[in-house]
């Protein structure tokens, strides 16, 4: 359940431009070629930079090993008796971003309770 909720939300579209790994790790590439040539100053924003870049491409790297097909597997046979045993409304359920035919599927429909 919870697996499946967390895969969701880290794998929420974002907005604005998607940027690709590619483009992350050539502009990793970029900064460490401008850091040896930079004043004491700028290399410190160049390695900010750099650490920022390897946290996005690490998050990046760890979000593609999730198989949110199978916790959507897993969390269509178990939602609908966890969330009538804990209370969780459709409406609930689609708050934190489960999609409406995966509930359907769950056979969680929005006539349940509201």
């Amino acid at each position: 359940m919870r697996r499946y909720l967390v895969a969701l939300e880290e794998n929420r579209p974002r907005r604005g431009r998607q940027v690709s790994t590619e483009s992350l790790a050539s502009r990793r590439s970029e900064i460490d070629a401008k850091i040896a040539a930079a004043d004491p100053l700028k290399r410190a924003h160049l390695i900010q930079q750099r650490r920022d870049l390897d946290r996005r491409l690490a998050s990046v790297e760890d979000t593609e090993e999730v198989d949110i097909e199978a916790l959507e597997e897993a969390f269509v046979l178990v939602a609908a008796e966890y969330g009538d045993r804990k209370g969780i409304e459709y409406k609930t359920w689609r708050e934190v971003g489960v999609p409406a035919d995966v509930l359907s599927r769950a056979g969680i429909h929005w006539s349940r309770r509201s």
